[in-house]
């Protein structure tokens, strides 16, 4: 993690073991809430195949195995935070769900198992 704004002495201090000028990493683990009425013909807010497709779009594709910094144009100019990720995964979800992304209630990140951000679209 660095930020292009600080030195690297200022990122060292800030960022501490996550500074490192070739980058570090997570395995993330990433939750959706979705919430809304249920279809009583299907039981189901959202088919579940749809999710996991707008999920596949919109994290595993862009994310899995890529260096954040460098791979994702998102964090170009921004900091690869986890608060950041949170963020970048809400509008990417949202905008694989097309209409049905008013049911996206809550995005959470788990950055390890102390670390998590949760993210509700505000």
């Amino acid at each position: 993690m660095r930020s292009r704004h600080l030195s690297d002495e200022e990122n060292e201090r800030l960022y501490g073991k996550c500074f490192h000028v070739n980058g570090h990493g997570h395995n993330y683990t990433v939750e959706a809430t979705l919430r809304g009425e249920i279809d009583p013909s299907t039981g189901m807010i959202l088919n579940i195949q749809d999710l996991k497709t707008a999920i596949q779009i919109a994290v595993t594709d862009p994310l899995d195995h890529k260096n954040l910094d460098l791979d994702v144009p998102f964090f170009k100019d921004r900091v690869s935070t986890t608060e950041n990720l949170v963020v970048y995964i809400w509008e990417q979800l949202s905008e694989a769900l097309g209409d049905k992304s008013k049911l996206l209630y809550e995005v959470c990140v788990h950055e390890t198992d102390n670390n998590t951000f949760i993210y509700r679209g505000e």
